[in-house]
Parts: C-alpha cells; structure tokens; sequence
C-alpha cells in the first residue's frame, strides 16, 4: 500500500528533528568533556605564554577571597605578565578582606606595575584596595571614597518580647559574646564596640594618608564617609587621574610596559555549572539561548546571598541616599 503523502512529509519532519537533537546533544557532550579538562587544569588562561598586561576584576562585596589572592600571586610570579590592571567595581565589604587583598596587592606591585581603573563605585574596602596600586584612574561620574569602618547587629529583644521568649545564659564575664541581638545593647558593650572600630579605622586613615602621600590630618578630614565623584575625587587628591583603560594602559607605558601588549583577564580559577567552568558554562548557554548558566546556576542555589560578619567596610546606597 502506498504511503500517503501527509504521512510522508510527517516522517521526513520527524527524522529532521531527530537530525537536530542528536547535533545538540553531540555539542553539548563535545562542550561537557571540553569543560571537564579545563575544569581540570584549573581554567586559568591556557596556552597563554607570550607577554601581556593582566587584567583582574574586583566586583561585588569584598570578602578575602582565596582564589582572587592566589590569582594575584600567580600574576606576581608569570614572567609573561609585565604590568596589572585591576578593575574594580565595589561598594566594600569585610575589612579583614580588604585588608588581605591590600597586602596581596602591595606584595604584587613591589614586583610588576598595578595600576587600578575604577568603573562605577571603589567605596571603603573597595577604595582601600585601590589604594594599594601606584595609580588610580576613575570615570568622571565614577563613586569614590566612603573611607570608615562600622559594626551592625540587630535587636531582636522586641520581638522576643511580643513572642514571650527569654534567653537564659551563663557565662565567666559581662562582655563574652557581646553584643547580642537577644539582650539590650548596654553602654560597655558599644564603649568596647566602638574602641575596636576606632582602631580599625585610623589604621585605614593610616593607609590612606601612606598610599596617598597626604598628612594624616588631611586623611582623617577625608575619612568621614563621604563619597566623591571621579572629578571630586581627583581634587581631593584621592584618585590620580580621570578616565578609563586607556589612560591606565597608558600610565603602565610610562613604567617601562609596552603599551602595544594584549590585556587578558585572568578569571576565577573555578567558577560555573559544578563541571562546567565558567567559560563553557557561558558558551553552552548561549548554544542553548538560556543565558548564561554559571550566573544562573548561582542565582537559582541562592549562593549569590552574601551574610557578612565581623567589621564592614561597606558603602551603602540606600542610607546615604536617605540621609540615614
């Protein structure tokens, strides 16, 4: 009996789509075992000998990120990078992990020259970090500045209180484990508080007033937690120049790099999709026309939500929009 003709052209659809499905399925195997070696050797930059400017983003909340400071210390010992751009795009963070990525930078730039190009906010610990470098460049309307450290904690005795929860505790000394959110702040928990903070800060004053060859007098009527535009910022002599990665490539010709080399970002060693680095994470969600599935994967897990303890330097938009 002789096939019909809808029966037909259903049959070749069929085995067009069976065509189609098998190729995604070949790339994305193809992609899967690409993304396992690289994941392997660690993606880092292969292959990548010849001379060139590295090139290291600083973004989000600062905390002291291990695999940025082994970055910054495989940078220091590549005899193929000949000078460092750090890119940085931070409200601030922890000041112990300012504080770690400073010294990681300071180390570095003994060695090769770093200068820091600011996109739109170095704030606090941000700042801190810039100021490790021997130049700053920021965009005119770039946010700069922020210089402080602070401490919160909530009070949740009010709430207790409406729930009719107390806490019962035993403990060798008046000021262990304080302050908590479930007892009344008293006035020798901030007094302790606040003398930490203070030590804290004229130790960021102090880098200020070293990196920024300014008085300390000049530094610490800077440190009120202001921020500053680029513009505002270079008269405060808190930035050296304004503009972008061309003045930055180009303040490294004048340090002895050749300004003619290639930049290459040296990204997290190991970052994506579990098995997948970042790269091919990428590659095989826009294959797909999903997006990319590194950020997605990390957004969907909630790893993206960052709880920060301990002493922030941290700009915060909200409050100073405000006024709070």
């Amino acid at each position: 009996m002789s096939m019909k003709a809808d029966d037909l052209i259903d049959r070749r659809r069929l085995r067009r789509k069976l065509t189609f499905w098998r190729v995604v399925a070949f790339l994305i195997a193809a992609l899967a075992v690409v993304g396992m070696s690289t994941w392997l050797a660690g993606e880092r930059i292969p292959g990548v000998s010849a001379s060139h400017i590295a090139k290291v983003k600083i973004e989000g909340t600062i905390t002291e990120d291990e695999d940025l400071l082994r970055r910054l210390d495989e940078i220091r010992k590549s005899a193929s990078v000949k000078g460092v751009i750090l890119s940085i795009d931070s409200p601030g963070g922890t000041t112990a992990g300012g504080e770690a990525i400073y010294d990681a930078v300071r180390k570095l730039a003994a060695e090769k020259p770093v200068v820091a190009q600011v996109g739109t906010l170095a704030a606090s610990a941000g700042y801190m970090i810039a100021s490790a470098t021997d130049h700053i460049v920021a965009r005119k309307s770039s946010i700069v500045g922020s210089i402080g450290v602070l401490v919160q904690f909530p009070d949740l005795t009010g709430l207790m209180d409406k729930l009719g929860v107390k806490l019962e505790e035993i403990k060798s000394s008046p000021l262990k484990a304080e302050p908590n959110p479930f007892n009344p702040t008293t006035d020798e928990e901030r007094a302790m508080m606040r003398n930490m903070i203070l030590d804290s800060y004229d130790w960021f004053v102090g880098i200020v007033a070293e990196r920024r060859s300014m008085s300390k007098a000049e530094a610490t009527a800077l440190a009120d937690g202001s921020v500053w535009t680029g513009r505002q910022a270079l008269a405060n002599k808190l930035i050296d120049e304004v503009g972008g990665e061309d003045q930055a490539i180009a303040w490294l010709g004048t340090k002895g790099v050749d300004a003619k080399l290639e930049v290459i970002e040296w990204k997290p060693s190991r970052t994506g999709s579990f098995f997948l680095p970042s790269s091919v994470a990428q590659a095989l969600g826009r294959a797909l026309g999903v997006g990319d599935l590194s950020s997605e994967l990390i957004k969907e897990m909630g790893a993206d939500r960052l709880f920060l303890d301990g002493m922030l330097s941290l700009w915060q938009a909200e409050k100073a929009v405000s006024g709070g």
